[in-house]
């Protein structure tokens, strides 16, 4: 895809744009944090529990350029921006985080590493795909790693990734939406027992907010 688009997307100068909007952070590390998210269409991932299957086909979403997604984001005065998908790491992110850092924004980014990131990160949450893994040089960058608990196999799955990532990098496990209520009291046991890690939830969904 990536490749194959390259004049489309004009170098990373135009983005298929699904949605941007100014919010609080909902889940892992920064929850609770005034943040501005961009989320990008175009992921071939194929999470059968996702919850924006929206974002799959790139075609179907409006290409907008940088430019104007950085203007809005100071219309909003925000002071950080959340790049999500989708899976943003297909696309070239260096000329948007170039024009978010010369405004001083702080440029975070999710990902499940599945292709080079491009660009410029303040912070790099990984969130590793068991059908599509992560390229071995995100590991080491990452400073959250978040693991999706949809059955329990992912617990293996979030332990092989766990010994991977740098020693400063946080851990987190966050139940798969649709299975919350029965996955969070296990989750709960589990982190018990293995204190590196932390629970994420979904906390802008309980807010009611995007």
């Amino acid at each position: 895809m990536k490749k194959a688009n390259k004049e489309l997307f004009q170098n990373g100068q135009k983005l298929p744009l699904i949605d941007e909007f100014y919010t609080v952070q909902g889940e892992a590390f920064h929850t609770g944090k005034a943040a501005y998210f961009i989320r990008i269409g175009g992921c071939d991932i194929g999470c059968r529990w996702c919850d924006t299957k929206i974002s799959w086909d790139f075609n179907t979403h409006k290409l907008v350029d940088i430019q104007e997604v950085v203007a809005n984001v100071q219309i909003n005065n925000a002071d950080t921006v959340v790049v999500t998908g989708g899976e943003p790491s297909i696309y070239e992110l260096s000329p948007l985080c170039k024009l978010l850092k010369e405004k001083g924004i702080q440029t975070h980014v999710e990902t499940s590493g599945a292709y080079k990131l491009s660009g410029e990160w303040d912070w790099i949450c990984l969130s590793p795909k068991k059908q599509n893994p992560p390229l071995d040089e995100i590991y080491q960058k990452a400073n959250e790693l978040k693991v999706i608990i949809y059955e329990p196999e992912d617990y293996k799955w979030a332990e092989e990734t766990a010994k991977k990532v740098n020693p400063n990098c946080k851990l987190y496990l966050q139940p798969e939406w649709s299975r919350h209520n029965k996955l969070i009291p296990e989750i709960v046991e589990y982190v018990k027992k293995n204190k590196n890690w932390q629970i994420s939830i979904q906390a802008h969904k309980f807010m009611q907010i995007p």
